[in-house]
């Protein structure tokens, strides 16, 4: 029997967050079959400084649609641009 996914989720530490306003921990999530991604931040309740995590979710169909956009925008040009800064013009040394 094939393990059931559905209606569960991971979350773990983000290890590459490099600014406050990116998500304390991120991972994923099943509800009713679809995927989302989720993410959380750590907060501290005004009254008593207890904390607690805010969270978002965005299906993972969402995510993929705006990488997709961002790379249909993205100049051809800057493509022969990066390829021509890893060019060393070398031999391979084997």
């Amino acid at each position: 029997m094939a393990y059931d996914n559905t209606n569960k989720g991971i979350i773990a530490k983000n290890d590459r967050k490099t600014q406050d306003t990116h998500p304390d921990i991120t991972g994923s999530i099943n509800v009713d079959g679809k995927e989302y991604f989720i993410n959380g931040w750590m907060k501290r309740r005004g009254s008593d400084g207890a904390p607690f995590y805010s969270l978002a979710v965005k299906p993972k169909v969402e995510r993929a649609a705006e990488i997709r956009r961002e790379h249909e925008q993205r100049p051809a040009a800057s493509y022969g641009q990066q390829a021509a800064e890893f060019d060393d013009g070398g031999e391979i040394p084997f």
